[in-house]
């Protein structure tokens, strides 16, 4: 019933869905108090607030890039792969992709909450094999409709539990990619805490260990989203070895990956909300020794 009611989307050209997600996004900034504040806490902690900016206007312009976000992953899930390609402009950075190829040794693809993550593992797909580890929504009638829409083209998904980690580490030892959202807050023994943006926040290991284990190539990845439903741009920055060895280090790749465009952050991520009791526990403990 519900992919009945999303299927309209599936017809709409991108700027349009872009007009009804900034539409979206004004009406979520009208009912949503709670993301407001969320938001609020967030870009504050984050001491990125650009001079002389306001924040209710950044936060509406925030809410605005979250509402386009939410519509058109909903769209492009039931789009046809020529179309949602041709949403992607060329990419510049290519050569990192071929560089880390040509090692062999895999390639780790990081893609914070930030622009249009769902596009970079397609756009990538489309040229070579990616498999992506994948935490099942909470919505239980979007779990069909994700995964019809990411195993598109030579992606594949891996869930997140030690048998997605194999499957993982599998693919990278064959010389082929895997995509992760390193700013996700992992499960209870996952992960450690790391200052983000100065506060404590459950960081996962995962990336560290990867790394270590295979020496794969590890890009962070960032899917811009253009103005005026123009499109996307795809950038690709190498990072050094060793840039992810901790979560710590994690968390300043990921951090300056946001600095670059404040706006297209996923601020309401609750990155800091932790319910497990142990984890509260810890995380009352990391804040006080930082």
């Amino acid at each position: 019933m519900f992919k009945l009611l999303l299927k309209p989307l599936s017809s709409l050209s991108l700027p349009t869905i872009h007009k009804l997600g900034t539409a979206l996004g004004k009406l979520l900034y009208l009912l949503m108090p709670q993301a407001k504040t969320i938001i609020t806490e967030n870009l504050t902690q984050s001491g990125l607030m650009p001079q002389g900016c306001e924040m209710k206007a950044l936060i509406k312009l925030n809410m605005a890039e979250a509402g386009k976000s939410l519509l058109e992953s909903l769209a492009l899930w039931q789009k046809d792969d020529q179309e949602v390609l041709s949403w992607v402009k060329p990419c510049a950075d290519w050569h990192v992709v071929e560089e880390a190829i040509a090692k062999k040794k895999g390639i780790i693809f990081l893609t914070p909450h930030m622009g249009s993550f769902e596009i970079t593992s397609i756009f990538y797909g489309a040229h070579h094999p990616i498999t992506v580890l994948y935490r099942r929504p909470k919505l239980h009638w979007l779990h069909a409709l994700t995964i019809a829409g990411r195993t598109r083209q030579q992606v594949k998904l891996a869930p997140a539990n030690l048998q997605g980690v194999r499957t993982l580490i599998q693919a990278l030892k064959r010389g082929e990619a895997v995509g992760i959202l390193p700013d996700q807050v992992p499960g209870r023994g996952e992960g450690e805490w790391a200052p983000f943006f100065g506060k404590p926040a459950y960081t996962m290991t995962l990336v560290g260990k990867l790394a270590e284990k295979t020496g794969a190539t590890v890009i962070m990845v960032f899917g811009e989203r253009l103005s005026n439903g123009e499109g996307f741009q795809v950038h690709m920055t190498k990072l050094e070895e060793g840039a992810v060895a901790t979560p710590a280090l994690l968390n300043q790749a990921i951090e300056q990956q946001v600095s670059n465009n404040i706006v297209q952050y996923l601020w309401q991520y609750p990155r800091y909300r932790v319910r497990n009791r142990v984890l509260k526990r810890e995380q009352r403990k990391a804040e006080n020794d930082l």
